[in-house]
């Protein structure tokens, strides 16, 4: 049975608001219970509840997200700029992977129109994929440079006995399921990137056994 993907999204969007909506009334319920008594290990395990349900429900939130339109509001921004607070972004959520990535920049003061909050998910989640699977020994490498109109970023991840088809990259949602991650986050990379009118590609160079994943984007002046 093949069901069409719209059809899909629009079941998990619903799934998710019809259980967030539980969770809201348990949480809600838990608060309710913690306020009857005076017992402190009561108003502890409520305290625990209450953050176990919020938990859930932001995880929830975050799959509707994943599989949601993506509908951006571009801005002019610096190349420069972009890729400072990306360095920043990533700095913050991964205090200590991020001392093993070489930067190896040259974008001049190109301009980009972006939706810099959208990007920035894209772009992180592709050095969260780095970080989380089978990765080799060897730091990271990002090259950024501009080439004619195009901005053009390249992470390079030591990867070693990779053998996974690089063909589809992006456009196979729900393939790769595992505890708390659900075969979307590449997907919404893809989707990202094509509401920018950009690209993203992946190869697998066996030689030097490095994944090289290709994010585009077309720069609008200078």
């Amino acid at each position: 049975m093949s069901v069409p993907w719209s059809d899909t999204v629009r079941f998990i969007r619903q799934l998710s608001h019809d259980l967030r909506n539980h969770l809201n009334a348990i949480e809600l319920q838990a608060t309710y219970i913690s306020e009857l008594g005076s017992n402190e290990e009561l108003k502890s395990e409520s305290a625990r509840l209450r953050e176990i349900v919020s938990g859930l429900a932001s995880t929830l939130q975050r799959l509707s997200r994943a599989v949601g339109d993506v509908e951006p509001y571009p801005i002019p921004y610096r190349v420069v700029d972009f890729m400072e607070d990306l360095r920043g972004k990533i700095g913050h959520d991964f205090p200590q992977e991020s001392a093993e990535i070489g930067w190896e920049t040259q974008h001049g003061d190109a301009m980009l129109n972006i939706d810099a909050q959208l990007l920035q998910e894209a772009f992180t989640e592709i050095f969260a994929n780095a970080f989380r699977h089978h990765r080799g020994k060897g730091p990271l490498v990002v090259t950024a440079k501009i080439d004619k109109d195009r901005f053009l970023f390249a992470l390079c991840e030591p990867k070693a006995g990779f053998n996974l088809p690089t063909e589809n990259w992006g456009r196979e949602p729900l393939r790769k399921i595992s505890q708390n991650h659900y075969g979307l986050g590449l997907n919404r990379v893809r989707a990202i990137l094509s509401a920018h009118g950009g690209e993203m590609h992946a190869l697998y160079d066996s030689e030097r056994s490095t994944l090289i994943t290709r994010l585009i984007l077309p720069v609008s002046g200078g």
